[in-house]
């Protein structure tokens, strides 16, 4: 896993002619295959729709013997962070040291959105419609 790596929620919806490789991770998550976030942001946008980025980054640990497996825990943690606004996420950084024989990542993933209208509007709700007034007369 690289930096900047696209990670997709498994239910989340692309343009129709956009179809990368993806690979399981975890239960709710796929990572987009050797395209790195600004390549994707770029292939979103020719397509028509918008690559949002949403305030507020997710940090975790994980701890493990090896690097590897400290990373990949500390990003399943992050990712599990990310509310369910986001349906997407880019493997934004990762630091690990040494600590008491065991190796320790702090990994941050930056909270995205993909969808089609320029209008952020919020997971799994509907806007409020206005109510007419009632005519006097």
């Amino acid at each position: 896993m690289k930096l900047h790596s696209v990670f997709l929620r498994i239910d989340c919806i692309l343009p129709k002619q956009l179809d990368p490789l993806r690979s399981p991770f975890g239960k709710q998550w796929t990572l987009v295959d050797q395209i790195p976030a600004s390549v994707f942001d770029t292939m979103i946008r020719q397509a028509g729709w918008h690559f949002i980025w949403m305030s507020g980054s997710c940090s975790r640990r994980g701890f493990a013997r090896t690097q590897e497996k400290a990373i990949e825990r500390a990003l399943g943690r992050a990712l599990g962070a990310v509310s369910r606004q986001s349906n997407a996420a880019d493997f934004e950084s990762v630091h690990v040291i040494k600590y008491l024989g065991f190796l320790v990542a702090n990994v941050t993933v930056q909270r995205r959105r993909i969808q089609q209208k320029s209008v952020l509007e919020a997971a799994d709700q509907k806007l409020p419609q206005a109510i007419p007034a009632k005519s006097h007369g």
